[in-house]
């Protein structure tokens, strides 16, 4: 802990003299790093971003100086909360997070701690290889922090934990020494020994615990492949080479600062088979699994249908099909071709009748995928149970030899039952590890002698099972103070004068591991509980109107923070900064609720100022394994910050867009010739609209008048009817659209209707927070759609941003209002509608085109439908399904958002269009996407229902 004499302004200021890295601790930085992927949470003294390892052994003299604790910290994605602390957290995420090396010959890499480990594989699968520890945060995760908490992963069972993985790391101790540590020969320890000097001291020292303790290291140790509680110190006995850097794996950043590690790379399989194993239950599978270890298999996985439902739940139809069960074993096999590895796939295969499994062989990659999704989301997907409670960590990665695992699991749900707590399993059977969420009632007053009685009986357990506190996320708080449990005293007197080696003046993230903190200490909901009236003014039906509940729905995972996958989190993938990801606005969210380190509450310009940047892609409703929906948490605060308040210009001007568009449609050409005067600028100065951004000229005539003018079709036959929703963007600005989708569902055999008012979604005021404004024009709109939602008459949407709406967030605003839920299933995209029905002759179609998928369809209707029209009407189809286009509904036209902006279409959009060959078509069906592709590119993107039109020989163009 901190020094009581410890001046953090003193601090910042010597450091800030020392390095020229940024030295932040106002209150959005503090409350962002306050905690990681655990219960706890501790606000830091400051948090450092070291440029380069000299500045890194400076900011530790510096704070050894200060009597500053130190948190060396990566993607904070540690479940144990070892990556939280009072401390000064050097964050090596934003630099130090180079491949320095690769020696393919030798299969090593030499890398900096804040290299992302699916960068480290990305750069070995050129060579062939691969890092084996893989753990489900690979996209974020860095290696330094795998390093401290001896990550493991799906692929242990072929490749070891980190620890087998590392050849040699170089560190720094808390008084700035610099030093290599590996294997170390006797007569290279007798020479170390000899120093007169810090290294001198420290290897005397660890010699000293090796005798000392020779017997006790050699005996006291669990046998399984899945010990991870306490330090390594078997690493430091002669037969295994006196191995500092081995040693030092998994010890939590609570004896040195990794500068650059060595690592050994292994050969990746060429292909790779799945073969699934379905059990009756979770026990049945943990008691097949001795009969399998023999298996050439790389993986040996275990789930079990809540994670599954609850995938389902949120994106359904998003995995592949699963062989008869309610648990299921996860069996990837390998080879250097795909029959290779079919064959193996075949061998394990035969073994499912011995264990009493169905059985299912996926060899298609993208179903591999889909199934995957499931096991790497477990720790997202368990966080709510089917009844809606919430479940935590604390408990979540006990280990057993795998040998004892059916045991173990029937007694844990015995413990489970006594203590009336319910969570979904899920983990790594072949090495004997399981994960678990359990719902705690972190929320109510008697969390923390509650926490502490199952995690002390749950220690009890796993001990006379043989096992381990932790398989794989370490002890951190969660379970440091549980040690005493699982090793005799003078194992845990080895821990404590390993450290002192290290670090005598205990102060490297104190309180972890050796003289720990009370695990029941620090709860984040426990010592930060809200003190602002929390129910929410939208619904957030997910969290049951509660505000809190919704802030704490993030679990600190990470997924957000990757640098690709997904649509998931546009801005931070633009800046780099935590505070502009979904993650960091959420505890930003909940700091605002605690009132600590936020104390303006509602008016906090920190929260105001994350959530600036906040595009309300939506892509975290979806990509998040959670499900965090940080657009309707923006909307939220947005109505409570700005309420009796003057709100930025934006806001009246695009935020009220259609009321202005339907004053100035008439008046179309005059605003046109403005729009594209000098005194444009004028224009956009006064109405918050970035100058760099061209105004769109508005259509003449709209949709809306083009369908009453044109002549009524006489049709010979009954027709279905169908309401055409004539949203504000195509109604004003691309009625061209509206006018081919006309055609489509005419050709059809459709009657096309037109609501007989004007309506409109609500979605600009709703974007901007204005909640009030947002219920009324959605109520009005109601009121003219209610004769065809009482008829069951389809509702068919063509931008998706408004059809999502609709369908979606309309039961937020108006969740009382029945015909809500009538238009919930009236509503229907253009591909959903279209792509059912039997299309005329295809006349000719499109040979290359590159999709842009809009984020709300991504995140609320789907894409599958639309992938099967492409398929149909068009030739060869490039979907990208990663990043949002930039512009976002009015985000990219507000000012001070436009480099930003530009930098999120960089991410995928761009780079995809300037590589596209002459003649790709370009398609996207939201009118943001659209805008931001004719403002960025020399391309004019077509919708969806103009390809259809034009494939049908239809369009009018």
């Amino acid at each position: 802990m901190p020094s009581p004499a410890l001046s953090r302004s003193a601090l910042v200021e010597a450091l800030r003299a020392a390095v020229s890295c940024e030295v932040a601790g106002d209150p959005a930085t503090l409350a962002t790093h306050s905690t990681d992927a655990s219960n706890y949470r501790h606000i830091p003294l400051l948090v450092v971003r070291p440029r380069s390892a000299e500045e890194v052994v400076t900011v530790l003299r510096v704070c050894a100086a200060h009597g500053a604790p130190v948190l060396p910290r990566g993607a904070a994605t540690s479940i144990g909360g070892q990556a939280t602390n009072e401390a000064v957290i050097l964050d090596f995420t934003r630099h130090l997070d180079r491949v320095l090396e690769i020696d393919a010959g030798a299969r090593t890499a030499r890398v900096e701690p804040g290299l992302v480990l699916d960068r480290l594989r990305e750069r070995a699968a050129g060579h062939g290889l691969t890092f084996g520890p893989d753990p489900s945060t690979h996209s974020r995760c860095t290696i330094g922090g795998m390093i401290g908490n001896n990550a493991c992963g799906s692929h242990s069972v072929a490749w070891g934990k980190t620890v087998d993985n590392v050849r040699s790391l170089e560190i720094a101790l808390r008084d700035g020494t610099r030093l290599e540590v590996g294997r170390t020969s006797p007569e290279e320890l007798e020479s170390l020994c000899g120093r007169e000097d810090s290294v001198g001291r420290l290897y005397r020292s660890l010699r000293a615990v090796r005798d000392e303790y020779l017997s006790d290291i050699r005996l006291g140790f669990p046998k399984l492949p899945r010990r991870v509680s306490g330090y390594n110190l078997e690493y430091l006995l002669p037969e295994n080479g006196f191995d500092v850097a081995k040693a030092l794996v998994g010890t939590e950043g609570t004896c040195a600062t990794i500068l650059s590690a060595t690592v050994d790379l292994a050969e990746a399989p060429a292909s790779r088979a799945l073969v699934v194993f379905g059990f009756d239950s979770s026990v049945e599978a943990a008691d097949a699994v001795p009969a399998l270890l023999d298996l050439p298999v790389l993986t040996m996985e275990g789930i079990e249908t809540g994670l599954v439902q609850a995938l389902d739940a949120r994106k359904p139809g998003d995995r592949s099909e699963l062989p008869a069960g309610t648990a299921w074993l996860y069996l990837e096999t390998g080879g250097a071709s795909a029959a290779e590895a079919r064959e193996n796939a075949r061998r394990v295969a035969e073994r499912a009748e011995l264990v009493g499994a169905s059985t299912l062989v996926v060899e298609d990659p993208a179903a591999q995928r889909k199934l995957w999704r499931i096991r790497e989301e477990g720790a997202g997907l368990a966080t709510r149970l089917a009844d809606g409670s919430e479940a935590w960590s604390g408990w979540e990665d006990a280990a057993v030899p795998p040998e004892n695992l059916g045991k173990y699991l029937r007694d844990f749900e015995l413990l489970m039952a006594e203590h009336g707590r319910k969570g979904l399993v899920y983990g790594h059977f072949g090495d004997g590890c399981l994960h678990v969420r359990i719902d705690f009632p972190l929320a109510a007053p008697e969390a923390a002698p509650a926490y502490r009685a199952f995690l002390t009986d749950a220690a009890d357990l796993v001990v006379r099972h043989g096992g381990s506190l932790s398989g794989e996320h370490g002890d951190g708080q969660a379970r440091a103070e549980l040690l005493p449990r699982m090793f005799p005293p003078r194992l845990m007197a080895a821990f404590a004068e390993f450290k002192a080696a290290f670090d005598p003046a205990n102060g490297m993230n104190p309180g972890r591991v050796v003289d720990p903190a009370p695990l029941d200490a620090d709860l984040r909901t426990v010592i930060a509980p809200p003190v602002l009236p929390t129910r929410a003014r939208l619904a957030l039906h997910a969290d049951g109107g509660d505000l809190a509940a919704a802030s704490r729905r993030c679990v600190g995972v990470g997924k957000c923070v990757s640098a690709s996958g997904g649509m998931m989190c546009p801005s931070y993938r633009a800046t780099g900064e935590e505070e502009h990801s979904t993650r960091g606005r959420a505890r930003l969210l909940f700091e605002m609720l605690a009132g600590d380190v936020i104390t303006d509450g509602w008016r906090s310009e920190e929260v105001r100022h994350a959530l600036d940047l906040c595009l309300g892609c939506k892509a975290c409703k979806s990509d998040c394994p959670v499900g965090v929906d940080m657009a309707s948490y923006r909307s939220e605060f947005l109505s409570r910050h700005y309420e009796h308040r003057k709100r930025p210009m934006a806001h009246y001007t695009m935020g009220a867009l259609p009321r202005w568009l339907r004053l100035g449609a008439p008046l179309a050409k005059i605003v046109n010739a403005v729009a594209a005067s000098p005194l444009r600028h004028a224009l956009t100065r006064l109405g918050g609209i970035a100058a760099e951004r061209e105004l769109p000229a508005l259509a003449t005539p709209t949709f809306r008048k083009w369908f009453a003018r044109r002549e009524n079709p006489q049709w010979t036959a009954e027709r279905t009817p169908v309401v055409l929703w004539p949203d504000t963007f195509t109604n004003f600005f691309d009625p061209g659209v509206g006018r081919d989708a006309v055609a489509v569902l005419e050709a059809l055999g459709h009657e096309v209707h037109l609501p007989a008012r004007t309506v409109c979604c609500g979605l600009t005021w709703h974007s901007t927070g204005q909640l009030d404004t947002a219920r009324r024009v959605l109520r009005r709109s109601l009121d003219t759609l209610e004769p065809w939602l009482d008829r069951g008459v389809p509702v068919i949407g063509l931008e998706p941003s408004c059809t999502a709406l609709l369908r979606e967030d309309a039961a937020e605003l108006l969740p009382g209002d029945p015909r809500v839920k009538l238009l919930g299933k009236a509503v229907r995209t253009f591909a959903e509608h279209v792509g059912e029905a039997e299309l005329p002759e295809i006349r000719s179609v499109e040979n290359r085109v590159l999709t842009q998928v809009h984020c709300h369809q991504h995140a609320d209707l789907g894409y599958d439908a639309d992938t099967r029209l492409l398929g149909r009407v068009t030739g060869e189809a490039r979907v990208l399904r990663e990043g949002c286009c930039g512009l976002a509904g009015n985000f990219g036209f507000e000012r001070g958002h436009y480099d930003v902006s530009v930098r999120v279409a960089e991410h995928q959009l761009l780079p995809a269009l300037r590589a596209a060959e002459p003649g790709t078509v370009v398609h996207a069906d939201g009118f943001s996407c659209r805008t931001q592709i004719r403002q960025l590119s020399g391309h004019e993107p077509a919708h969806l229902a103009s390809l259809t039109a034009r494939a049908l020989g239809l369009s009018a163009e």
